[in-house]
């Protein structure tokens, strides 16, 4: 099948009803009218607030098409279904299944996704998911419009409580899987704890379509208690010391990235990263084996992954004045990513060694041991000082001891006269933290005061 869905091809695929030019065919489909395109279909979805009320606006800042749950005074074509949540899922769903590649695959963590879904992408030469596309709504939105002939895709799948993963794949059933970790994120929303979110991630190793295998470091526990799973019956290939596939001779590169050599039972190929960062490593490691699996070239394989870069809030670095570095992993955080990008940052030459963190969310009762580990983590990796600001910044700053300050809020770090303002030219500062603190705003003050370039999207 050639070419994107018109609506009238669409409404066949939900089962809905047409009003207006059905040969109209959207090149996206959008729920957000901050972000809608001239092109798009605007989806109405009922959730906080009723997407209805905004189609209007959608329409006016471009839209083609809408589709929702009754007829609206708009003159574009409207495409009616009785659930337009459910409407998306089955056009995105529909569009899969009629165009579906040679493979999908489908990757999933608690740290890491969406650089290896990026490694994963660039090692098979696969289309993947927009951003960070990976719920019950952004997926099914981007395969809505997946373009046909590809060989192969990449789908990030994430979770915050039981079954999202589980929908994802029935939505989106893949052939072959990886799972970068599998950590204490979400822990509120999951009552037996750590093996409760080890069971939601295994929901993508149930989904996988019959012969289907999935990777995952040997070292964590946690991802082999999945492969012993009755209901995990898709074959687990665990990557690392001792196995068929591995990696050995890591070396950083300092601001250059890393590299390695990445074993597979055909032999071995050396791999360099332009990302920093053991953790990028593994995760590499992870991707080029998944993709060997699939049969790809490991020469290959080893030349996409050198092309991948970080992205903002995932990694990416920015020079300060004096020598200094900023290491942007605003995007989110958890223990594991944050010491995992401090070790990183001090592989890099310059002055004192700052963590900026906002605080991370949804740990649930043990939020407060956890926030105070992270702190003396950092002490322990030979951090010299760390701002933290939050619900839990006094743990991470008791964690960490002398050289720590907390705050309530970014506003009050961000005006302390101990806070932003204190921090040197010539320091190398991690920025992180959960996406509900916004600590981009430390990266954009930052880029601000300490560097000689505006930061991204100020003039």
């Amino acid at each position: 099948m050639s070419g994107l869905w018109s609506l009238r091809e669409a409404c066949e695929a939900v089962g809905g009803r047409l009003e207006g030019d059905g040969a109209v065919a959207p090149d996206a489909l959008s729920m957000d009218t901050r972000t809608i395109r001239p092109g798009n279909c605007f989806v109405a979805i009922r959730g906080d607030r009723d997407g209805h009320d905004f189609a209007a606006q959608a329409v006016a800042s471009g839209a083609a098409a809408v589709m929702g749950d009754h007829e609206l005074p708009l003159d574009v074509p409207q495409l009616l279904v009785t659930d337009t949540l459910a409407a998306l899922q089955r056009w995105g769903q529909a569009r899969l299944e009629a165009v579906r590649p040679r493979h999908v695959f489908a990757v999933t963590g608690s740290v890491g996704k969406t650089s290896t879904k990026e490694l994963l992408a660039a090692a098979t030469g696969a289309w993947k998911t927009p951003g960070n596309r990976n719920n019950t709504l952004g997926l099914p939105e981007a395969l809505a419009t997946l373009p046909s002939g590809l060989d192969a895709v990449v789908l990030e799948m994430g979770m915050s409580t039981p079954g999202e993963i589980r929908r994802l794949t029935e939505i989106a059933p893949p052939d072959l899987g990886l799972i970068t970790n599998i950590g204490q994120v979400h822990m509120e929303n999951f009552v037996e704890g750590q093996e409760g979110i080890a069971r939601a991630k295994g929901e993508l190793v149930a989904g996988l379509r019959p012969g289907g295998k999935w990777v995952h470091l040997a070292s964590d526990s946690w991802c082999h208690w999945v492969a012993i799973q009755p209901w995990a019956r898709a074959e687990a290939v665990p990557v690392g010391d001792g196995c068929a596939f591995g990696w050995e001779e890591e070396t950083s590169l300092g601001l250059e990235g890393e590299s390695f050599v990445l074993r597979h039972p055909g032999g071995q190929v050396p791999v360099r990263l332009r990302l920093r960062g053991a953790h990028h490593v593994r995760n590499a490691a992870l991707a080029g084996s998944l993709a060997i699996l699939a049969g790809h070239d490991p020469e290959a394989v080893a030349a996409g992954m050198a092309t991948v870069d970080a992205g903002p809030g995932r990694g990416r670095l920015h020079a300060l004045r004096a020598g200094g570095w900023l290491l942007d992993e605003s995007y989110n955080a958890i223990k594991e990513s944050i010491l995992a990008c401090g070790e990183a940052l001090l592989s890099l030459r310059g002055g004192d060694a700052v963590a900026v963190l906002g605080c991370m969310r949804e740990l649930g009762a043990g939020a407060a041991a956890v926030h105070r580990e992270t702190g003396a983590g950092l002490r322990a990796l030979g951090f010299d000082r760390v701002l933290v600001y939050g619900d839990h910044a006094a743990a991470v700053a008791e964690g960490f001891g002398p050289g720590a300050r907390a705050y309530p809020d970014f506003e009050a770090m961000r005006d302390d006269g101990s806070g932003l303002s204190s921090l040197a030219e010539g320091s190398r500062i991690l920025v992180k933290g959960s996406r509900f603190w916004r600590s981009e705003r430390a990266v954009e003050w930052l880029l601000s005061n300490l560097s000689d370039n505006l930061p991204p999207g100020k003039s």
